[in-house]
């Protein structure tokens, strides 16, 4: 049993360690260096391509919808996105909610 509050502490160590040196750091990056920059788009091209994996690779509950349906919900999100002046809540709840209705059209006529 110690081992494990050992294990504990050493995580909770590691994890606020980089908290706390970012703390510490971050009033000292400025914003609009080339390297923050390079930073932002490393980060901007992660997240695409872990959207773009979950629609065209998706796995679990998700894989059993068709690629078509991912793709128009998807759309659909996008265009709820920049009609709603940029609000993010309204392209999720569209696109969520386009997926649910596309998936039990489906399922009731198949």
């Amino acid at each position: 049993m110690p081992e494990l509050w050992l294990l504990i502490l050493l995580c909770a160590a590691g994890t606020y360690l980089w908290r706390g040196l970012g703390v510490l750091l971050s009033g000292r990056i400025a914003t609009s260096s080339e390297v923050f920059t390079w930073i932002t788009c490393v980060a901007y091209a992660m997240v695409a391509g872990l959207v773009v994996r979950i629609i065209v690779m998706p796995t679990g509950l998700l894989a059993t919808s068709l690629l078509t349906h991912r793709l128009l919900a998807c759309a659909l999100g996008l265009a709820a996105y920049y009609l709603a002046r940029r609000n993010l809540l309204a392209a999720v709840s569209v696109g969520a909610a386009a997926l649910t209705i596309l998936n039990a059209s489906h399922t009731l006529a198949g």
